[in-house]
């Protein structure tokens, strides 16, 4: 830089003269505007160059992007619509394998009445159950009696049923015409091949069940000899409580 620590204005000046000088001055000027213009320009149209690549490249990317939000949409709704699908087909399964149990049970019991060769003699107690209501701690019970002998008199006696269970952490015994209103000619039975008893429990407050006992009674008479069955039932086994079902239709 020591050249231009060299350069004397006023000799330029009286050298060249204030016109001319002048001239010199202005047409520095110039020319570092016009460099400055053409350099800015330079870099201006850069910039917008690489600002429209950005922005294609923007979207291009947001393009993408919903694409893969589409896709991902799609593949929640057939993910969806399979699962539903799945749900019913299983739901028609457990359907029909309760039916093909149903099936197979009344199967079982009218081969008990119609061909009771094919088993043990004398009458037996073919199931027990107790469905819930709508109101607390209240039942219906539902006695099936078979006789499985072959013969031509009438099989006829009562039923039995007492509950065993805690009331207020202490064990009770209760006997049926304690909870029931059912009276003891209905309790009776008279059938050839099969008769089944109903009837309505209500359980008192803060009695827990735990187990059934139930006995059917053919007293001695002129007509039979006398015969007692006793079967024990837990009460979570007899007990069925009411489902609530969901359908499901596909379109």
């Amino acid at each position: 830089m020591s050249w231009l620590a060299k350069l004397n204005l006023n000799s330029i000046v009286e050298r060249l003269g204030t016109f001319r000088s002048s001239l010199l001055l202005i047409a520095l000027i110039v020319t570092c505007f016009f460099c400055g213009y053409r350099i800015g320009n330079f870099f201006h149209g850069f910039q917008q160059t690489t600002l429209h690549q950005m922005q294609q490249r923007l979207d291009h990317l947001y393009q993408q992007q919903e694409e893969h939000i589409r896709r991902i949409n799609t593949l929640e709704v057939e993910l969806e619509v399979e699962r539903l699908a799945n749900q019913k087909s299983q739901n028609l399964l457990t359907e029909i394998e309760q039916q093909h149990f149903k099936v197979k049970t009344e199967l079982a019991f009218y081969e008990k009445v119609m061909a009771p060769e094919k088993q043990a003699d004398g009458l037996v107690i073919d199931k027990l159950t107790l469905s819930s209501t709508a109101s607390p701690r209240h039942y219906r019970f539902q006695v099936v009696l078979v006789q499985q002998k072959v013969r031509k008199r009438f099989a006829k006696g009562h039923i039995k049923l007492v509950l065993h269970g805690s009331l207020k952490d202490k064990p009770v015994k209760l006997e049926l015409s304690k909870i029931s209103e059912i009276t003891k000619k209905q309790l009776g039975f008279s059938f050839q091949y099969f008769q089944i008893i109903e009837g309505e429990l209500t359980l008192p407050e803060h009695f827990s069940p735990d187990q059934i006992e139930l006995s059917a009674v053919m007293p001695k008479s002129k007509w039979q000899a006398y015969q007692r069955i006793d079967q024990s039932y837990s009460w979570a086994d007899v007990v069925q409580t009411p489902k609530q079902t969901t359908s499901l239709i596909l379109d």
